[in-house]
């Protein structure tokens, strides 16, 4: 066996600065500060989803389909049955909105359900990419996609679909 060398450790004292440079990433009330967003969160964030349905972060409860498009909410009329009478129609508005989303998360309620291969044909020709997934994992994905900044929007099936017409709304 060879003889372990060992070479003899130096302790050097190092320079510490004590001032920095940049500010800290610290903001009044000790918590860490966003730096990539501004100073207005986005206009639509999703606080919860439950059986009643789905829950903004300013205390809105949904009760019915909608889509979250350029910081808005379309309350939207699809058939009560998924995919069963969907066409391109149902998702018109993206023909005529500008600028069009880079991507278009679709929550397909408690679990996700692929789409006919025509909707999601159609969207891609309109230079959009569909993700589909569950309902709650499509609202907490619009959510930090919006406050990235990027350009998404959210097409949203709550739990129990039911129409937005004001009859068939709960009171």
């Amino acid at each position: 066996m060879l003889p372990l060398l060992r070479r003899p450790v130096l302790h050097h004292t190092a320079c510490r600065r004590s001032f920095h440079a940049a500010p800290t990433l610290r903001n009044v009330r000790g918590g860490l500060t966003n730096m990539l967003a501004g100073d207005v969160p986005p206009p639509v964030q999703v606080n919860s989803i439950t059986q009643e349905g789905i829950q903004l972060a300013d205390g809105l409860v949904l009760s019915s389909a909608c889509i979250f498009l350029e910081g808005k909410v379309f309350l939207w009329e699809v058939p009560t049955s998924l995919w069963s009478g969907w066409t391109k129609q149902h998702l018109g508005i993206f023909e005529v909105v500008v600028p069009k989303p880079e991507i278009l998360l679709f929550g397909t309620g408690k679990s996700m359900s692929l789409p006919p291969p025509g909707l999601r044909t159609y969207l891609k020709q309109l230079g959009i990419q569909m993700d589909v997934m569950d309902t709650r994992n499509a609202c907490s994905t619009y959510n930090l996609l919006a406050e990235e900044g990027r350009r998404v929007a959210a097409a949203l099936l709550p739990y129990n679909l039911r129409s937005w017409h004001p009859q068939n709304l709960p009171k």
